[in-house]
């Protein structure tokens, strides 16, 4: 009898759904058709929720927008944000402010007033899923807005896709940065290691660590499903194309389009002599996010105090560049604050939150060492700019930096990798050891090695990429 009635549940559940689907999808046909009448233009969504944040991901979404404006002049472009408390005007003079670009034709914003949904801190618990589902109800927000005749994802909900083309009729496609989910995630859970998203009652636990493999295995195979709905799949690195290709099993319909960095510009820094610097800035160019780790790189200041003379440890300042989204990042700015009283290196760190492209700019002239410690960092846009402008890089030895960014061969080093704050504290020791000739034989190997990532590189390996959705 209990078989019976959860089969009938389960049918009439399946009845609703499928009900729900086709009355949604005659509504957004009817509101397509209503579009077209008033204007006729190819229309081009492109969903990022975060557009006015200032990192990386978002310097490819107005790379991008900028490429393709050039390539499909005339068209109609459309960008999906929940910035609701930021005018169109002033997120276009951000984007000029932040990263110096400016577009040749005009951007629509559809607001989006449910992307708190998508926000990690409305789920304790199966964060991945919670977020995941919470991008569906905002994609759903998203569609009925505006139906779009091609759509780009540019921030990892891959969840919105499936939403886009089978309801929306859409051609799609991703830009990743970072697979939801990696086999490294699922490797660190079995093998019960403490991370920001393992907490340590998990790893403690030889139940819930089987547990949470189930569940993260489990969600793998929705996140696959969902990725290979994609017509073209763009990947930011050598790191995430092996990760989305192990997981999507999309190899034919995935290119790997490293992000846009501009390099031409931060090599052209004015280039000022380690000898005529006061400070012995360390400079650190990174969204305040988890998993950028930012802790670790006041540990490492703490743990080079203790072997620098006392002279040199005054002169050194680490100064840590970076955009807040939210009032949780603002918080955890704060929290670093307070580590750095606790450690008493309060007075060697600078904290640089939101600046402007010239302020960056100026920070990296006056820096000698770049430190970036993400583990396993997608890409790291920030590295390389710090390269660019002649900074010698110490980036975290996984990912995009290992794979794609930073070479320690002989005779062609460009730059250092670290696992720790021992490891890092050493390398920058090295670093300051060294005599002018030799660092400035780094400096020049990392400029040469960073013209593969300039925005014109971008751009066109970006339009051949996307050039079947507007075939």
């Amino acid at each position: 009898m209990l078989m019976i009635l959860l089969v009938a549940v389960c049918s009439l559940a399946s009845l609703v759904v499928a009900i729900g689907s086709f009355l949604l999808k005659q509504t957004v046909r009817k509101l397509k058709k209503n579009q077209k009448k008033s204007d006729d233009r190819l229309s081009i969504g492109i969903f990022h929720p975060y557009c006015d944040a200032g990192g990386g991901g978002e310097r490819v979404l107005w790379c991008a927008i900028k490429c393709l404006q050039l390539r499909y002049s005339g068209h109609r472009f459309v960008v999906y944000t929940g910035d609701v408390s930021v005018a169109p005007d002033d997120i276009v003079a951000n984007a000029k402010k932040r990263f110096d670009i400016e577009f040749p034709e005009k951007i629509e914003f559809i607001y989006l007033h449910r992307r708190k949904w998508v926000e990690a801190k409305k789920y304790s618990y199966f964060t991945l899923l919670g977020q995941s589902i919470g991008s569906v109800y905002l994609s759903l927000e998203a569609l009925c807005k505006f139906v779009p005749d091609v759509y780009i994802d540019t921030t990892g909900y891959a969840f919105s896709v499936p939403v886009f083309k089978f309801l929306g009729g859409c051609r799609v496609g991703s830009y990743v940065h970072y697979p939801t989910i990696s086999t490294d995630m699922l490797n660190r859970v079995s093998s019960r290691v403490e991370t920001y998203n393992n907490r340590s009652s998990v790893t403690r636990s030889p139940f819930l660590t089987s547990m949470k493999l189930l569940y993260y295995k489990v969600f793998a195979k929705l996140y696959a499903w969902a990725g290979r709905r994609n017509n073209i799949v763009m990947v930011n690195s050598s790191w995430t194309e092996d990760h989305i290709n192990q997981i999507w099993q999309s190899p034919s319909r995935t290119f790997k389009v490293y992000p846009p960095c501009d390099v031409e510009d931060f090599k052209n820094i004015p280039f000022i002599e380690d000898g005529q610097k006061q400070l012995l800035k360390i400079v650190s160019v990174a969204q305040f996010r988890p998993e950028k780790d930012h802790p670790l790189q006041i540990r490492m200041l703490f743990n080079l105090r203790q072997i620098m003379k006392e002279p040199d440890w005054e002169r050194v300042r680490l100064v840590l560049i970076g955009s807040c989204r939210n009032q949780e990042d603002h918080n955890r700015v704060k929290d670093m604050q307070d580590l750095c009283k606790h450690l008493s290196v309060e007075e060697n760190v600078i904290f640089k939150i939101n600046v402007s492209y010239e302020e960056l700019k100026q920070e990296l002239s006056e820096g000698i060492i770049g430190i970036h410690t993400m583990w396993n960092e997608h890409f790291g846009i920030g590295v390389v700019e710090c390269m660019a402008a002649g900074l010698i890089m110490v980036a975290n030895r996984s990912g995009g930096p290992m794979m794609d960014i930073v070479m320690e061969y002989d005779g062609s080093r460009n730059g250092f990798l670290a696992t720790d704050e021992n490891d890092y504290a050493w390398a920058i020791q090295t670093i300051l050891s060294m005599t002018p000739e030799a660092r400035a034989a780094i400096r020049q190997r990392a400029k040469a090695s960073v013209d593969r990532f300039s925005d014109r590189q971008f751009a066109k390996e970006f339009l051949k990429a996307t050039e079947s959705l507007f075939a």
